[in-house]
């Protein structure tokens, strides 16, 4: 057949398969577009360095052999160091027993004064203090109430009460609130500490009441000061005695201090970060004041006109304690006493410490010492040289008659 014929023939077919050739031709496309992208994509330095993720070539799993794995050996942190601890001793079945009583201030009182007596086997610290406790809420916990039984159960030689910082709040009076120191609020205070007072009184046990310090917000400050007067005349009025311990958390001027010294006289941190709480060395500082009055209470030491002595002063031994308190005494530089001795050094009389020689009169007195005879210094005409043999006898020389001109 005539290929014009042929043509002809096929052309009724043309359009399906015109349509057939291009939906081939779209589809290799579409399989062929992702590789050539890919091939035509920029290059850059990226790709040397840090090849992507479908470029890199991993090597199979079994081309580097397993390491076998070592235990590292731990490391621990080095411990903090802390205070030696005094260690405690057993203490005697005759103990005497100091019941610590108030809020949270007096146990850090009780802390304190158990590290100091914690190797004296004559005394026992019994701490029974409400953190949160005060003359106030006498609905969370009733001081006056609850005093006489502890005592009953723990027998106490002394009692020592530190309390005042949590009754800084209204006290119900008639079922009025009264504000803190108003006059009805102090009226009703001074009632319930002289029960207090009363109670240990009756129960012939003595009694140590310590004051409160200052703390950081002034206006806490300015009621511990009222407080305190209180406390003083609570104790007074029943024959107890008060601690007072403010000096030894302000500085010169009264004002309240976070660091002051401690008990060896070393500067520390004495008050917490909140200027409320104290710290070890203000726990140990607070127990420091109440140490002398206790021990003349108890009558392990301190004469009859013992006072509270500041933190530099040295207190008298404890008898029967297995060591020393571990202060160091102060030395004054005009007692000659501490060195074993009634002179100070260098005080010998003045005829034993001056000397005759010439040296010493010459720098003391700025005396020259006289050359002896015949010697080139020796100036003075008046003496006359030692004749060597006085017993001979004196030759005149001849003359010489004087030459003729």
């Amino acid at each position: 057949m005539h290929w014009s014929a042929r043509i002809l023939k096929i052309m009724p077919q043309a359009p399906a398969l015109l349509l057939a050739a291009a939906m081939a031709l779209v589809a290799v496309l579409a399989v062929q577009a992702p590789a050539q992208a890919q091939e035509r994509r920029h290059w850059s330095l990226r790709d040397l360095f840090f090849p992507r993720r479908e470029e890199r070539v991993r090597p199979p799993a079994d081309a580097f052999p397993p390491r076998p794995k070592v235990r590292k050996p731990r490391r621990f942190a080095p411990a903090e160091t802390a205070e030696p601890e005094t260690p405690a001793v057993e203490k005697a079945p005759d103990a005497r027993t100091v019941l610590v009583v108030g809020d949270f201030m007096a146990g850090g009182l009780a802390e304190g004064l158990q590290d100091i007596f914690a190797d004296n086997p004559s005394v026992r610290i019994v701490d029974r203090t409400k953190g949160s406790s005060g003359f106030v809420r006498d609905d969370f916990y009733d001081w006056p109430k609850e005093i006489g039984p502890l005592i009953q159960q723990e027998k106490p030689a002394v009692v020592a009460v530190m309390i005042g910082s949590n009754d800084r709040q209204s006290l119900s009076v008639d079922g009025t609130r009264e504000s803190p120191r108003s006059d009805a609020w102090t009226t009703a205070y001074k009632v319930r500490i002289a029960s207090f007072g009363k109670i240990v009184h009756d129960s012939k046990v003595p009694l140590l009441w310590i004051g409160m310090p200052s703390f950081k917000p002034g206006t806490m400050t300015a009621d511990m000061l009222a407080f305190n007067d209180l406390y003083r005349s609570a104790a007074e009025a029943v024959g107890g005695e008060f601690v007072d311990i403010w000096d030894g958390f302000v500085d010169e001027n009264g004002a309240f201090v976070f660091n002051g010294p401690d008990v060896n006289g070393q500067s520390a941190r004495l008050r917490g970060d909140d200027g409320i709480n104290m710290t070890k060395a203000g726990k140990r500082k607070v127990a420091f004041y109440a140490e002398k009055p206790l021990l003349k209470l108890l009558g392990l030491g301190g004469g009859p006109d013992a006072a509270p002595a500041s933190p530099v002063d040295s207190l008298s031994p404890v008898p029967g304690a297995a060591a020393s308190t571990g202060r160091t005494p102060p030395m004054l530089l005009d007692d000659p006493k501490l060195d074993g001795d009634t002179t100070l050094l260098g005080s010998a009389p003045q005829s034993i410490l001056k000397s005759d020689s010439a040296a010493d009169r010459l720098v003391t007195d700025g005396i020259v010492p006289s050359a002896p005879p015949g010697r080139a210094d020796h100036f003075d005409i008046s003496e006359k040289p030692a004749v060597a043999n006085p017993d001979a006898e004196t030759t005149t020389p001849p003359t010489v008659p004087a030459p003729v001109h």
